[in-house]
């Protein structure tokens, strides 16, 4: 495995936050005047009255403290060191809760440039850190697939597998997985070869460059029609499975990463075949702000473009 990250499901050390310390001062303050009050006085001894000594005590609301920096909560703290995203996610409230601190800036603890975390941003203008990240935690897809590309992360590969019985059960076709995980080495393939047969400017609108691919988080997920025998993802649009997902997708933490009308914010020509799972409570407020892009959701500028 490429770089130092630690695995999503890795023990992640706690951030230590200074609030303890003014209420630890305070309580020696009060101890220190308890304890004077309870000694005899002593000749010539002056001791200031008590109201004198607690104004000068700083006054600390825990609950607004907390609100203002949910990463203090010891809820979020536990879930983050233990990975546990969708605890964290919660412990801020929940997804909207969770976006809210998030784009004001008071979630320091929260990096949407860790490709390990399901709120990570992968796009034109944000790549991922090392460009060969490798993630942990890949399993087997569990529905029908159409190339070797198998692996998936182990999360999205449960909801995938709910997402797809539900798709069946509401007698919408059957729906299989072109691909999930791509390597740094196999998007340097891809996206070569890409360039090779359509040029630079139409390979970027329709392949990341490596280092650039949400695929490379095991996150992604090009997903096919196979009612009647699987097609290619190019042929997924305007198919009963195509129409089932773009509606019902974020019940199960998946949000339609490409959607149409949105080329100028995420660079890439439509693709309703490309699913980004983000988790059942961001996808829930996703879905319920009316949001098109991650870019959009979390305040991130419109990535239409490679720097370079």
């Amino acid at each position: 495995m490429s770089g130092a990250l630690i695995p999503r499901h890795a023990s992640r050390p706690s951030r230590v936050f200074p609030i303890a310390l003014p209420i630890g001062l305070a309580v020696t303050a009060l101890g220190a005047l308890w304890a004077l009050t309870d000694v005899p006085p002593v000749a010539d001894a002056v001791v200031p009255p008590a109201p004198a000594v607690a104004a000068q005590l700083p006054s600390i609301d825990v609950a607004t403290v907390a609100a203002t920096d949910p990463c203090s909560e010891p809820t979020v703290i536990d879930a983050l060191a233990a990975g546990d995203d969708e605890g964290t996610i919660a412990a801020f409230g929940g997804g909207a809760a969770f976006r809210e601190a998030v784009v004001a800036g008071s979630a320091p603890c929260i990096s949407l440039t860790d490709p390990s975390r399901q709120w990570v941003v992968v796009n034109k203008e944000r790549g991922l850190t090392p460009s060969d990240y490798e993630p942990a935690g890949l399993v087997e897809a569990p529905i029908q697939m159409t190339t070797a590309s198998t692996l998936i992360d182990e999360d999205a590969a449960t909801a995938l597998g709910d997402m797809a019985s539900a798709l069946s059960a509401a007698g919408m076709g059957e729906l299989g997985m072109n691909n999930s995980y791509r390597s740094y080495r196999l998007q340097v393939t891809n996206y070569t070869g890409q360039v090779a047969e359509v040029g630079q400017d139409a390979a970027d609108r329709g392949s990341a460059r490596p280092g650039f691919s949400e695929h490379q988080t095991g996150f992604a997920v090009d997903v096919v029609a196979c009612s009647s025998g699987c097609g290619g993802i190019d042929a997924f649009a305007s198919t009963s499975e195509s129409d089932w997902v773009a509606a019902h997708a974020w019940e199960h933490g998946f949000i339609v990463r490409y959607p149409a009308g949105a080329t100028g914010t995420t660079g890439y020509e439509p693709e309703p075949w490309h699913l980004r799972y983000v988790g059942p409570e961001l996808a829930a407020a996703y879905h319920g702000g009316g949001f098109d892009t991650l870019e959009e959701f979390f305040g991130l500028p419109a990535a239409p473009d490679y720097a370079h």
